[in-house]
């Protein structure tokens, strides 16, 4: 398959695509500009631009309506009519920032940090609970990326990207925090770097390739089963949307790139992969 083109290039660090199924819109962010984007039904048309910090790292649907999100060393609550309520800072150091996160089925808010300047073990994934308490759940990681649930809850997928590796976790039902990462599918170098992730309705789960131009699926028993094509080189996530969540909307990234390297680096692209997804799971808060 092949992704189309949805936007033109509307991001520097286009990430954390999702659908929003109390507006029916999509939103994602860009990252390293601290902006949280929505759009119309119609990516060709208008959208709008918030400004949340330094970065907006990642947010999710909020059940009480706005959304939650993570910035670059906290998390906030955007109110339906765009107030933006921030969290206390959860560290001081300036060279890290939040990354990636995703909701639990119980509610949660979990999104994990890296270093600025990626160096190992520097990252730790936070735990947001619907009531505002902040935990730790996982240390020493280094570019925490995609995070999200099994259908049934008993456990998650989750990229460390350095690792090459999607795994699975599960929580340690006393603490909260995660179990060791166990490796389920390994990403051979020379296609990328796995990044952002989606779950379809069948169990499938979708990798956004960093450097791969490409989104792969792969089924519930671990086996590649169908690749999507970008016309970007550095694919960062994706999401599916749309009111019957058939459309895999899919981030790309100009971070980093020479002028007019990738020219499409930075649009959000779109496919109709044949297989439904997941509504997104919400926040509590």
């Amino acid at each position: 398959m092949r992704a189309r083109q949805w936007t033109g290039v509307v991001t520097y660090h286009g990430e954390g695509p999702g659908w929003d199924p109390y507006t029916g819109q999509l939103r994602v962010v860009d990252m390293l500009a601290g902006d949280l984007l929505t759009f119309d039904t119609d990516g060709a048309g208008g959208y709008a631009r918030q400004h949340l910090g330094e970065v907006a790292a990642a947010w999710r649907p909020r059940r009480a309506g706005g959304v939650v999100a993570a910035v670059e060393r906290g998390f906030a609550l955007i109110a339906a009519d765009g107030t933006v309520t921030r969290g206390e800072e959860l560290w001081q150091d300036a060279g890290i920032r939040m990354n990636e996160g995703g909701c639990d089925p119980a509610g949660n808010f979990y999104c994990g940090s890296m270093a600025y300047d990626t160096r190992p073990g520097a990252g730790t994934v936070y735990r947001l609970a619907p009531g505002g308490e902040v935990s730790v759940v996982h240390s020493g990681v280094t570019i925490s990326n995609g995070l999200v649930w099994a259908a049934d809850g008993t456990f998650a997928y989750y990229v460390d990207t350095p690792t090459q590796c999607v795994a699975k976790i599960r929580l340690d039902p006393e603490t909260g925090r995660f179990t060791t990462p166990e490796p389920w599918v390994t990403v051979d170098p020379a296609d990328g770097a796995p990044d952002g992730i989606a779950l379809d309705a069948e169990g499938g789960v979708w990798v956004a390739l960093w450097g791969g131009s490409a989104v792969r699926r792969y089924a519930a028993d671990g086996t590649l089963d169908a690749v999507v094509e970008v016309d970007a080189r550095q694919v960062s996530a994706c999401a599916f949307g749309g009111d019957d969540y058939r459309r895999l909307y899919i981030t790309t990234s100009r971070q980093d790139l020479p002028e007019g390297a990738d020219p499409a680096a930075g649009a959000v692209f779109t496919v109709e992969p044949g297989v439904a997804g997941r509504a997104p799971l919400p926040y509590a808060g």
